[in-house]
């Protein structure tokens, strides 16, 4: 880190002062080094960075020497199509840093670069990461926007039965939140279905496209978080970008005004970090600009939409220290030593306010209520007794919202079985329902004015005129007699039970109306925040839907009650790095 800083703040006054260290003085023609003009820049540089001239000098040499090689690799390029890339090779504790090219053509197929690294490197069983997305083997770099001079990082597989276990990992999840995704609840009440909520539980209306890609994205963040908890984050990055993937194809306004997006850009640098990727984190830094944008536009400037929604944004400033952190990183590597000061300082001083009184969580936990209650309690209210108010009021809220849910779920049921024993299909009558959000009413007028009751009306059945006597001899309607039997495709049996439980059944018309099934239903808030909640979960037959279901949090703030403690680690290590006196953070 020391050396990227140092070639950073270099950089930086090479280009204030227009000076090009790949031509001469400081390059001669044979692209050797002008020892001498070096020297005296370097001195110069020395007293303006206030660092060593040896530092510098060592520096110094490396960015000319990059600057050649770049230099000349343009012109490969130029000549051949052949492209530079920069292979990151993970590297043991006490291995030095170096830098590793390969030269290719870029249309030669994802396989058959993997092939070359490994030969090349001696490496084995490894996978590709560019731009943050894995590379597929089966397509051409070209196709993957592999570029001369970009940088891949390898990941080392494990070994093969293990390896096998991670991809179908990755696989299962994604299959088993397809599964569940796709389910619209017009199965069996027993039937496990995802729904998506904002952080109180109340249920979001989101297209019906989006919400998969949105369910898919979302469970495959959470068995990524899952994977980081356990220090897995080679495997955790895999399920991260591929969640990212998803969450670019949502293309949902809804997007802009939550977290969830924010939250995964932070959880990826993490990974880098984690896995000492330190050049991928050109990456990171577009990912920390669209995590505090995405901030800014779910929370407000201020906080304020956050305010106004939760009134407090304690256990949401986790999400802004850990942010705060990851830029300083990025400052320092960048040789901003000021800026990364200056952020540091801001992480510090949050983390302080966040890390709860260890008496306070006694007396709170001595109370009942659990560690995660308590640590988010006093991240918003700081206050024993006010934390355990609050916690009261979120468990009621809670509850209310569970309440009113199975409720409501309770009621959409009773319609659907109401129409379905009109005749209607389960399906149809579940996306009836759905659309009249609850309303019974609504949903049998939607599906008598729908295509499919309309070649009900325009079937080609014959309807017997004996057929509707006997009906008329029990005392139905007319119309209705014909309609329950064009319903029941000639069925005398289910006509007559139709008629007998729904005696004012009659032949539809645009203006049709009927008698109510259900009251009116309550609509979903929206909140700053989006969540998967899970409803009627059972055993369920098929294992990846029940993998992906263990990986569920059961609470919509999981991602937010964490200890900090990862966060100390780093920012010690970055105050060790500048090099100020003050001690560490406890």
């Amino acid at each position: 880190m020391v050396e990227q800083n140092t070639e950073a703040k270099l950089k930086f006054l090479l280009k204030k002062e227009k000076i090009q260290l790949w031509k001469p003085p400081y390059t001669d023609h044979q692209k050797e080094a002008g020892t001498q003009h070096l020297e005296a820049l370097s001195q110069r540089f020395s007293l303006l960075l206030g660092l060593p001239v040896e530092t510098v000098s060592v520096a110094m040499e490396m960015v000319r020497a990059q600057a050649v090689m770049r230099g000349k690799n343009n012109q490969t390029f130029r000549d051949t199509s052949e492209a530079t890339l920069e292979i990151l090779l993970p590297r043991g504790p006490q291995e030095v840093k170096k830098k590793n090219f390969l030269q290719t053509k870029l249309d030669i197929t994802g396989q058959e670069l993997v092939d070359r690294i490994m030969e090349q490197f001696g490496v084995k069983n490894i996978r590709l990461i560019v731009s943050g997305r894995t590379l597929c083997v089966d397509q051409r770099l070209d196709q993957q926007e592999v570029r001369n001079h970009s940088k891949l990082m390898v990941l080392m597989k494990s070994e093969e039965e293990e390896e096998m276990k991670n991809l179908q990992s990755v696989r299962r999840t994604q299959r088993g939140f397809e599964i569940l995704s796709e389910r619209d609840g017009s199965e069996s009440d027993s039937t496990p279905i995802l729904e998506i909520a904002d952080q109180r539980g109340n249920l979001l209306k989101i297209p019906e496209q989006e919400k998969k890609s949105l369910i898919l994205a979302m469970g495959l963040h959470v068995k990524g978080r899952t994977l980081m908890k356990k220090k897995k984050y080679d495997q955790a990055l895999l399920h991260l970008l591929q969640a990212d993937t998803h969450f670019s194809a949502c293309g949902s306004t809804l997007l802009s005004s939550v977290d969830n997006p924010a939250v995964l850009q932070l959880d990826v640098v993490w990974c880098f970090w984690a896995l000492e990727s330190l050049s991928c984190l050109e990456d990171g830094r577009s990912r920390l600009q669209r995590a505090e944008l995405c901030f800014h536009q779910s929370y407000g400037a201020q906080r304020e939409r956050l305010l106004s929604i939760k009134g407090t944004s304690g256990r949401e400033d986790v999400l802004y220290l850990r942010l705060f952190v990851l830029q300083s990183l990025l400052s320092y590597l960048d040789g901003n030593d000021a800026e990364a000061a200056l952020l540091l300082t801001q992480a510090e001083a949050l983390r302080h306010r966040l890390v709860p009184d260890s008496e306070k969580m006694a007396l709170l936990m001595n109370l009942g209520f659990s560690e995660r209650e308590a640590r988010l309690a006093l991240r918003d209210t700081g206050d024993v007794e006010e934390a355990a108010a609050h916690i009261h009021t979120h468990r009621q809220e809670r509850e209310d919202v569970r309440l009113r849910e199975r409720q409501m779920r309770k009621r959409k049921m009773k319609a659907i079985s109401s129409l379905v024993e009109l005749g209607f299909s389960r399906k149809d009558s579940f996306r009836a329902v759905e659309e009249a959000e609850g309303d019974a009413d609504r949903a049998y007028s939607i599906l008598c004015d729908s295509a499919s009751v309309q070649n009900v009306n325009n079937n080609n059945c014959e309807i017997s005129a004996e057929k509707i006597q006997q009906l008329l001899y029990l005392g139905f309607e007319p119309s209705s007699c014909e309609f329950a039997l064009r319903l029941t495709d000639g069925d005398i049996h289910q006509a007559t039970e139709i008629l007998l439980e729904h005696q004012d059944l009659h032949q539809p018309s645009s203006s049709s109306s009927s008698s109510s099934l259900l009251g009116s239903p309550q609509g979903p808030s929206t909140s700053s925040s989006v969540c998967v909640c899970v409803y009627n979960v059972c055993v369920d037959d098929k294992e990846v839907v029940n993998e992906a279901l263990e990986d569920l949090p059961h609470y919509e703030d999981d991602y937010l009650d964490v200890t900090l403690e990862e966060e100390l680690q780093l920012i010690n290590t970055i105050r060790a790095y500048l090099g100020q006196q003050a001690p560490p953070t406890q």
